[in-house]
């Protein structure tokens, strides 16, 4: 389980947004997966050196992504961080997209929330919102 704070989510998206606008669009994770015409505003998850969320706006040469990290998997706040990412993203490095506007209509149709949880299993990714 991953779990990020709404405003922080809102802030990625806003800059999402922002350089997209000012560098021509969104990113797809990977050239080759699919055509660079369907690229859209999200975020993705990224498994690596703990597990975060970035935007896909396309950034300027040298620009460096607004990146959150989940409450549970940052290598400056727990030292646990390598397995925990490992027992709960998986070994590997990987990437999964979360589309802005189905994020956005989930976020509005529950006001109350403070925050984003993220559960993967080997087969799927859930996502809900909670309250804290």
């Amino acid at each position: 389980m991953f779990t990020f704070s709404l405003t922080d989510i809102c802030a990625v998206l806003a800059r999402g947004r922002v350089d997209a606008a000012a560098n021509g669009g969104f990113r797809i994770p990977y050239q080759g997966i699919s055509p660079q015409a369907e690229a859209r505003a999200g975020l993705w998850l990224v498994g690596d050196e703990g597990v975060y969320l970035l935007s896909n706006g396309k950034l300027a040469e040298g620009q460096r992504p607004l990146v959150i990290y989940a409450e549970e998997c940052d290598p400056k706040t727990n030292p646990d961080y390598w397995h925990y990412k490992r027992r709960y993203f998986g070994g590997d490095d990987g990437v999964e997209f979360i589309d802005a506007v189905e994020l956005e209509k989930l976020i509005a149709a529950q006001p109350e929330a403070t925050h984003l949880r993220i559960v993967m299993d080997d087969t799927s990714l859930s996502i809900s919102l909670i309250r804290r």
